[in-house]
Order: C-alpha cells, then sequence, then structure tokens
C-alpha cells in the first residue's frame, strides 16, 4: 500500500479527526487545511480544523468559520484534541511549530498523527509522513493525496479553491524556484475542478486597505536600509510605527518581497515589534543566498532556503544590531 492510500485508509477508520497547522497562519497552512477539511467531508468523514492562532485578515474571504482558533477558545481546541484517533500535522515539520499550548497537546496525544509538509528537515514524530521537500506548497501535496488515493473525481471547487490559494501564496505567484511542471499540472487539475483562478487573484491582490498601503509607503520611503555591501535590504519596524498606521495582522507580508524585487538585492530582512518579541522574515535569490541557515541558527527560526522567518527576544536596537553583525557571515 503507498503513502497515499495509507492516509486515505487512516481517514476512513478514524472516527475523531483534526487537522492542525502551524503558527502564525498563511496562505499555506489556511488553504491546505481547508481544502482536507472539504476533501474528508466528501469522503464522508468529519473532521476539525484547530489552528494556533488567526489568520490575516486577507485569507478571511475564504469561509473561515471551521477553524477552531486555541488563542481564542482553548478549552474546545483541548477538548478536540484529547479525543482525536487521528491528527493531521499540516505545513509543518516540528511540534514546536504549532506554538507550546498546542504543541503539549500534540505531544501528549497518543493516537495515529499524519504529517502533509514540503519543509526541509523533518522531525521524527508523526506516524505517518509525506514529506517532500522539493514540493512547492503542501496545497500541492493534498492535491496529490487526493489523486493519488484514486479519488480525482471528487475535486471540485469548493476543495480547490482553498488549494489554489495556498499554491500561489506559498510560491510567490508561481515566481519561486519551488515551481516545477507538475505544479503548473496540479493547477490545470485544479481550474479542470472550476476554481475561478482570476477571482482568487482579486480577493488577495485587490483587497488593501488605506492603512497597510500608507504604512508600505512609511516604510519603504523612511525605513528602507540597503547593506550595499552584501546586497541586503532591511526595514525594521517599532510596535509605535505599525500602531501609527493601525497595523492589521498581514499589512507588512508583502515588504519582503518588494524588497527583492530591488534590482541586485540578494536577500531581504523585514521585521516587526509586536508583544515584546521581534518577528522577522527572510527572503532571498538563488542557491548561493539560503536563509534558512540564518533563521535557524540565530533567530528560532527556519524555513526554506529562500523564504524563512524567526524571532527575536532582545530589544528593537538589539535585534537590528545583531543582524547587521550577522549578515557579512552569510551574504
Amino acid at each position: 500500500m503507498n503513502i497515499y492510500k495509507e492516509i486515505e485508509a487512516a481517514i476512513q477508520s478514524a472516527e475523531h479527526i483534526v487537522i492542525t497547522a502551524h503558527k502564525s497562519a498563511d496562505g499555506d497552512s489556511v488553504g491546505a487545511s481547508l481544502g482536507l477539511l472539504h476533501f474528508i467531508e466528501k469522503l464522508g468523514k468529519k473532521a476539525v480544523v484547530c489552528h494556533p492562532d488567526k489568520a490575516p485578515d486577507y485569507l478571511y474571504w475564504l469561509d473561515t468559520t471551521a477553524i477552531m482558533l486555541m488563542e481564542e477558545n482553548p478549552e474546545e481546541v483541548t477538548a478536540q484534541m484529547k479525543k482525536a484517533d487521528l491528527i493531521f500535522c499540516l505545513d509543518y515539520n516540528a511540534t514546536s511549530r504549532v506554538g507550546p499550548d498546542m504543541q503539549a497537546l500534540l505531544e501528549a496525544a497518543t493516537c495515529k498523527k499524519i504529517m502533509i509538509d514540503h519543509h526541509l528537515h523533518p522531525e521524527d514524530f508523526p506516524t505517518l509522513s509525506l514529506s517532500e521537500t522539493t514540493a512547492s506548497s503542501t496545497a500541492q501535496l493534498i492535491v496529490d493525496l487526493i489523486e493519488q488515493s484514486g479519488h480525482i473525481d471528487l475535486l471540485d471547487e469548493k476543495i480547490g479553491t482553498p488549494l489554489y490559494l495556498g499554491i500561489l501564496t506559498d510560491t510567490g505567484s508561481f515566481k519561486f524556484s519551488s515551481v516545477a511542471p507538475h505544479t503548473h499540472e496540479v493547477l490545470a487539475k485544479l481550474l479542470a475542478a472550476g476554481v475561478a483562478h482570476h477571482l482568487i487573484h482579486e480577493q488577495l491582490n485587490d483587497t488593501n486597505t488605506e492603512g497597510r498601503l500608507r504604512l508600505q509607503g512609511y516604510a519603504m520611503s523612511e525605513k528602507l536600509e540597503i547593506l550595499y555591501d552584501q546586497n541586503v535590504a532591511i526595514i525594521a519596524l517599532s510596535k509605535e510605527e505599525l500602531a501609527q498606521y493601525n497595523y492589521q495582522k498581514g499589512d507588512t507580508d508583502s515588504l519582503a518581497n518588494l524588497l527583492l524585487s530591488i534590482k541586485g538585492m540578494r536577500a531581504a530582512i523585514v521585521f516587526k515589534e509586536k508583544d515584546g518579541i521581534m518577528k522577522i522574515s527572510f527572503r532571498s535569490k538563488g542557491e548561493d543566498n539560503p536563509v534558512n541557515v540564518l533563521a535557524k541558527e540565530h533567530f528560532n527560526g527556519g524555513g526554506h532556503a529562500n523564504a524563512a522567518g524567526g524571532m527575536s527576544d532582545l530589544t528593537f536596537e538589539e535585534t537590528l544590531e545583531k543582524l547587521k553583525g550577522l549578515i557579512p557571515q552569510f551574504f
């Protein structure tokens, strides 16, 4: 039995299925979760989605009512995790990625766990693992699961729309090197199933708020710093600056890619201050400029070679100084 049929068999035999994804939700974690949920429902089974925290506002055009949040309803999420006889671990490769509260529940659970993920260096915690580090996204792997388990006929617009979203966002609108011929084959199947790709692009790209645009304009005009010796661009935003522009979750998500679009830039780093923690986004170009090692070794993070995240509990000024000190070693 191949891994896809094993996963289907686990779904069919389970009574209480819980779908989890990583903290700091993004398009792929949300899209993969909802796509898998709707597929499981099409198989005639029930499942619940339990995420650590709220998704960015720009994803809320999707029907996210099925997602329970640990940060908002810990009692219900705890109850669901404790009675689960099958837990899906989507878009993360280490239990720490779900945050300390859900991590404790996940590690205490004795039921079968299935990891579906595309990040490097997966930990050995799941019962079954569909880990494809060359895949563009976890959403792409969910489409593979649907097809390879023999149920491509079940793929429809409801299942496909969040999966298309996941692939779209995790590939930077199909521009990252993770996009392969198979990625486009998967996209073709989603379009054939009725996914309205143009509407998804509109929902993602044409819903800016005034505050978001003003914040991004301020960041680019007043906060952009370029280290020309290494061709690395940095933007650092304090909590006061974020508050000045009525910051909402997701408002800075496109800044790193915007910096990377500057001619000659090898890497871009954006960090913002929130609740005393500096959250850092790393982006880079090419095989010679990996950022996941920098994120993992120095900022308690990780991710892909050209797209990673991390955090710092140092002060705003100390974090910026640390970053500038490390950049010459990595670039």
